[in-house]
């Protein structure tokens, strides 16, 4: 029985690894586009909330077209900032670089 439950574990592990580390693998790629991005939608950012920050919207590209993501409050992180994701022309394409929280 305990033989049983063994393979059974390692083919859950297995299975698990397979579908985890292509999304892994994807959030760490670059995100380039050969379009330019529409200009940015106009946000009303909400009321400050004590303790958050407010992360603007941004355009994001999912292979073949922008799709919008809106804004939304992240918990603050004392002694960091929030910067906002951009995208950059990097020659003829356009790169995205992601919100991050800095120093």
């Amino acid at each position: 029985m305990k033989i049983l439950q063994k393979i059974s574990l390692a083919t859950l592990c297995l299975t698990a690894s397979v579908l985890i580390l292509p999304a892994l693998a994807f959030a760490g790629t670059d995100v380039t586009a050969d379009v330019a991005p529409p200009p940015a939608r106009a946000e009303r950012a909400p009321s400050p909330h004590d303790g958050y920050v407010w992360a603007p919207g941004y355009w994001d590209w999912n292979g073949h077209r922008y799709t919008w993501i809106a804004g939304t409050f992240l918990p603050e992180r004392r002694g960091l900032h929030w910067v906002p994701a951009r995208w950059e022309q990097v020659g003829e394409h356009w790169q995205l670089v992601r919100g991050r929280w800095e120093s």
